[in-house]
């Protein structure tokens, strides 16, 4: 959002008149939308009256019926008034559940612009009004799904055949599987299902409690296919599962830990007629006690009905809490913003490059991951840099790529054998990690010490994240990766006993949320688990899905989302995020893969040694990838101008800014109101012809009160 739309409601702060005062005026808000039978329609905004962007103080409309909802809001009539509808669930204050309002947003307008009421506007209460279209305006139309404000999401993922049924009349046969949550009473035991003996007991679609009743807990399923990436509620005896299907289920709720689960499995009989329903052959219970973490797996048996165990159901979970004190406004979205002229930007990876490779020759001249390399990529003119980030023992997130760091025992330039132990950064606290001699696993390997940098601060392992946003020339973007251990195809495990996942994330989250400014941010990671929840606990930065897809390279992961690009297409369209960062290796071996993921509507960046050539990058570029990371970027990069491109679109915004101004002065034959431009570092800035309509608006304004 423009600086100029924020100056223009800083003045809001005034307005203490109770009702309609000289400062308030009436104003009806009416949107067409349609919404699920739990769903309301509300209206945030830029003012106290609307919440102050907050979700919780949004104002609910009224339904008029035909997917219409209005309602008749007094707002200030001194300033400009911003605002924004939404699709959410509104849980009211009671005795037992809720000591406050709680707001989910379910859907939301994410125009890059919000809409807006001009300041000395008229009040159209009276006037006959067409509703406006939800997320339609200034000639675009932009949504996208809510992220956690008050709710969890528990995950269910099967892949590589979960279910195994041990009785032989069932093995072959097609099963359906419908997952549904049950609410725990204070003993822990499940209320709210009564089974009956009727043929409603075949179906069980009668005692959902999510479905049928208040529909909260919101139960929905993905398949991780090209035709049922998007997420759905269920139909009546679920989806059947397939050989080699990747199926997502996902719960929102309240109160996790009160929530147990059921799936059914359904069969249809060879003999049945059309129309006929399947037959329930039994059930598997998942407690809120086997999801002890934010992660993992589990094994459940499944029962028949006459409750003897037939077989048993494999799966993986994953628990998503809302980020940990910090609540994200809804004055502004960048999380699907990607402008046309953002394409073949040059994205320096760990700053300057890589610097432990096996040959000197094709290393950074700069040690890696470091203020200096992040600020060196800077000045050679990287629009973005990449770097890595993890966590210390005492919960610092720090910029490091490896797992594992080599301590010397004793301060000698001849490194002996004894003299090295191998220990993961985790285990580290920031502290330690700063002052002791810390060397690289390649260091530790070679026993060869590659830098001698100790005295040169910039140049230092392990900087922290707070000071790389305060270091680093705001113009240049960050594409922060997140380091998190990833499960091998063989079963094994990049590190053991990693953080919390919900923690490790609020902590990264809360610092790039408090600290990036206007700064471009883009999110990555290998694991989509990491890309979900990151898409989940805020609403503000992109995220893009990093995947090795089909490579010689590296050793296979265990998820299938990781192991082809079209899986990861299939999965980033699903969680909603804005691309996917594809291995080149996999991107030359069928370069048709880009038009794929251009046409599903995602950005493309790309990664790997093979991209550490010019001539390389240049056919990258000319595929259409938005983003290509490389190392060695003073030396590799093809640009006249040094500079990022935010920078440069910035320094032509301003000017275009500032001539419109003077024009409009000159026309006025007036002088105009202070204006204050957006600053140069904004992720997206306004296009000229919305500039030059505010401007409109305020020369209007100053015509008519002088």
């Amino acid at each position: 959002m423009s600086q100029v739309a924020d100056n223009s409601c800083l003045k809001q702060s005034i307005y203490t008149i109770d009702g309609m005062g000289e400062g308030k005026q009436d104003w009806k808000f009416c949107v067409r939308v349609d919404t699920l039978l739990q769903e309301s329609v509300l209206v945030v905004g830029s003012c106290p009256d609307l919440g102050n962007w907050n979700s919780a103080g949004a104002v609910e409309l009224t339904s008029e019926g035909e997917g219409t909802w209005s309602g008749v809001i007094s707002i200030p009539r001194d300033c400009n008034v911003m605002f924004r509808y939404f699709v959410g669930i509104v849980f009211k204050p009671d005795e037992e559940k809720f000591t406050s309002r709680q707001v989910i947003v379910r859907r939301w307008e994410t125009n890059l612009n919000p809409r807006i009421i001009h300041k000395g506007v008229v009040s159209n209460n009276q006037q006959v009004m067409e509703p406006d279209i939800f997320g339609l305006y200034d000639s675009c139309k932009m949504t996208d799904r809510g992220w956690l404000t008050t709710e969890t999401v528990v995950q269910f993922k099967l892949f590589e055949n979960p279910i195994q049924f041990w009785k032989h009349k069932y093995e072959g046969r097609k099963v359906h599987i419908k997952l549904t949550p049950l609410m725990l009473s204070k003993g822990r035991t499940l209320v709210e299902y009564t089974p009956t003996s009727d043929i409603f007991e075949e179906s069980m679609d009668t005692q959902d409690v999510g479905e049928e009743r208040d529909k909260w807990p919101i139960t929905e399923i993905a398949v991780m296919n090209e035709n049922e990436w998007e997420f759905q509620l269920q139909e009546q005896f679920g989806r059947a599962y397939n050989p080699n299907d990747c199926i997502i289920f996902s719960v929102s709720m309240h109160f996790p830990e009160a929530v147990a689960y059921m799936m059914d499995y359904y069969m249809y009989s060879s003999s049945s007629v059309e129309n006929s329903p399947p037959y329930h052959i039994g059930f598997s219970y998942i407690l809120p006690s086997m999801m002890s973490s934010s992660e993992g797996q589990a094994i459940v048996p499944i029962t028949s009905r006459s409750h003897r165990p037939i077989g048993q159901l494999k799966f993986d979970y994953l628990v998503v809490h809302p980020i940990s004190g910090y609540e994200c406004d809804m004055s502004v979205s960048y999380s699907r913003i990607w402008k046309k002229t953002w394409q073949g930007l040059d994205v320096g990876h760990r700053g300057l490059g890589t610097s432990f490779k096996l040959e000197v020759a094709e290393c950074a001249d700069v040690r890696e991951n470091t203020i200096a390399s992040l600020k060196n990529a800077a000045s050679a003119g990287a629009d973005l840099v990449e770097f890595d980030i993890q966590l210390s023992k005492d919960l610092i997130p720090v910029l490091y790529h490896d797992f594992h760091v080599c301590i010397a025992l004793k301060h000698k330039k001849q490194l002996a054998e004894h003299d090295m132990l191998e220990l993961p950064v985790k285990e580290l606290t920031l502290e330690q990690l700063q002052h002791l001699k810390v060397y690289h696993l390649a260091e530790g390997k070679n026993k060869s010490q590659r830098f001698f940098d100790e005295d040169l601060e910039e140049h230092q392992p392990f900087p922290t994240l707070h000071r790389a946003l305060d270091s680093v020339d705001p113009h240049v973007g960050f594409n922060i990766e997140i380091k998190w251990t990833m499960q091998l195809k063989d079963g094994t495990y990049e590190l053991n006993h990693p953080f919390d996942l919900n923690m490790y994330l609020d902590t990264i989250l809360k610092v790039v949320l408090h600290s990036a400014g206007s700064r471009k941010i883009i999110f990555s990671c290998f694991h989509p688990d990491i890309c979900t929840m990151l898409r989940l606990k805020q609403n503000k930065y992109p995220v893009i899905f990093l995947t090795q897809g089909v490579t010689k390279k590296y050793p296979a992961y265990r998820d299938p989302r990781t192991q082809t690009m079209s899986m990861a297409v299939n999965y980033a369209i699903s969680a909603g995020i804005l691309g996917i960062n594809a291995h080149t290796e996999d991107i030359l071996r069928d370069t048709t893969q880009v038009k794929m993921v251009m046409d599903a509507g995602l950005i493309i960046f790309c990664w790997g040694d093979d991209n550490n050539n010019p001539a390389t990058i240049k056919h990258l570029k000319q595929l259409g990838i938005h983003g290509v990371i490389y190392d060695k970027i003073d030396k590799y990069s093809s640009k006249e101008v040094k500079e990022s491109i935010f920078l440069v679109e910035a320094r032509e915004m301003q000017n275009q800014l500032l001539k419109a101004a003077e024009e409009l002065e000159d026309a006025s034959q007036s002088p105009l109101p202070s204006i204050s431009l957006p600053p140069t570092s904004e992720f997206e800035l306004d296009d000229l012809e919305n500039t030059q309509k505010r401007l409109s608006a305020v020369s209007a304004t100053s015509v008519l009160s002088s």
